[in-house]
């Protein structure tokens, strides 16, 4: 699938603030850092359960499927605890390669890999990295949390080397009604469960409700694709598995 070559306003905040949450943009940035630095211990546990244990091969897969490659040297946004960063250090052989950067330090000091790569605080909007870096930029299931997406992918532009490629993974609302039912009960009923009798944190199945509520109200996929097409990125494309797993896919212009 690929991205219309219409022109359009780029999409700024991927979608307006979520009532129960944060009322304000200006409160979004401070929900986020709190939500995620206080379930940065049960993170990856509970997203074991959320992805059926499909979560490292798919990773893997999605990075080979965007053209990632031994040797590149890779920036994960929105590291997180490391769960793309890992499988792409799988790939690229080494951990020397890979620099992780997200706004929640607490999340990237849970990560097994905090004492084996370079992590940088920082924002998708605002990158703290050089011009022409990396060879590849992943960002895994954080494209709803970031305040401007046309401000992102212009980072993301500026810090790709000439060539350079760029995988963003996503949830995305399914197109029919009964699989968004489905989907909606799975991610905001039963997964918030399994993490409360789990003994999870008492935020953690509230992140949980969360992803979906910002899944629902996120933009439509060609909305993105064109603001990525808008930032100077090329050959901007989508892959869709299982109908809900979107992979949007780019290049800089050599």
């Amino acid at each position: 699938m690929s991205a219309s070559k219409e022109s359009a306003e780029p999409v700024r905040a991927p979608h307006q603030p979520i009532e129960g949450y944060y009322r304000t943009e200006e409160e979004r940035a401070g929900f986020l850092r709190e939500i995620f630095d206080s379930t940065a211990s049960d993170y990856d546990r509970v997203e074991r359960t959320l992805a059926l244990g499909s979560g490292p091969w798919y990773r893997r897969r999605a990075l080979e499927r965007a053209g990632l490659a031994p040797g590149m040297r890779v920036v994960d946004v929105g590291f997180g605890t490391g769960l793309v960063a890992t499988q792409a250090i799988s790939i690229i052989g080494s951990p020397d390669l890979l620099t992780g950067v997200d706004p929640s330090p607490a999340m990237m000091g849970a990560s097994p890999l905090a004492s084996k790569v370079k992590l940088v605080e920082g924002k998708a909007e605002r990158i703290p990295l050089p011009d022409a870096s990396a060879d590849f930029i992943s960002m895994g299931y954080a494209l709803r949390h970031i305040s401007d997406l046309s401000a992102a992918f212009s980072e993301f532009h500026r810090v790709l080397k000439p060539g350079g490629r760029l995988c963003v993974l996503e949830i995305t609302k399914p197109e029919s009604g009964l699989g968004t039912v489905l989907l909606k009960g799975y991610m905001r009923g039963w997964v918030p469960l399994v993490a409360k009798l789990r003994g999870a944190g008492a935020h953690t199945p509230r992140i949980w409700r969360y992803y979906w509520d910002s899944i629902e109200a996120c933009a439509p996929p060609a909305r993105i694709m064109e603001t990525m097409n808008a930032a100077g990125l090329e050959d901007v494309n989508r892959y869709v598995e299982l109908g809900i797993f979107s992979e949007y896919r780019a290049r800089k212009p050599l």
